[in-house]
């Protein structure tokens, strides 16, 4: 009787192990999702900290609010204006260095912003003003609304998942400015 089960315990272990290997590698695939969200969620905070920036300044400077409008994204893959003559000069010169991360360097390479930040002022008329902050995502998910034109089709990376702006990240707000008397 004793013959007859030799090498069952052996065949129970290499089981166990398999099981246990299955359920090592879900537990990486699950951390390499979680850093990825991790990093989203950071860029995220990151766009809307510096989009209340921006409205902070509009709404600050609101005698001059017009001339916060830009003609093309500010940020990214564009030099950021120089001229420091008046206080929107200077809050678009800061606004596009924050875009493309002055506040943390590593020897000459800016690295404390969203990837890819580039930021839009529209006037929507009425004295309201859209703010936008795009950026590239890590992962495919689904293109800003269509309204939202910051940025637009310049996240596109040919030979990956990242097309059709699928991997743009936009946030917006409204400044308001009021009629004062």
């Amino acid at each position: 009787m004793r013959s007859a089960q030799r090498g069952v315990s052996l065949l129970e272990v290499l089981v166990t192990l398999v099981v246990v290997a299955f359920g090592l590698f879900g537990l990486v695939g699950l951390q390499a999702r979680l850093q990825a969200s991790e990093m989203e969620s950071y860029q995220r905070s990151q766009a809307l900290i510096m989009l209340n920036d921006m409205a902070s300044r509009i709404a600050i400077n609101r005698r001059m609010a017009s001339s916060y409008v830009t003609s093309a994204p500010l940020g990214s893959g564009n030099t950021c204006p120089t001229a420091t003559g008046t206080r929107q000069q200077v809050d678009s010169a800061e606004w596009c260095n924050a875009l493309q991360g002055a506040a943390e360097t590593s020897g000459s390479s800016r690295l404390g912003t969203v990837i890819g930040g580039r930021g839009c002022v529209q006037d929507m008329g009425n004295n309201e003003y859209l703010v936008t902050i795009a950026w590239q995502g890590l992962v495919p998910i689904s293109a800003p609304p269509a309204g939202v034109a910051c940025g637009k089709d310049l996240y596109d990376t040919a030979g990956t998942r990242c097309v059709s702006d699928m991997c743009r990240r936009a946030v917006t707000t409204l400044v308001r400015i009021g009629a004062l008397s």
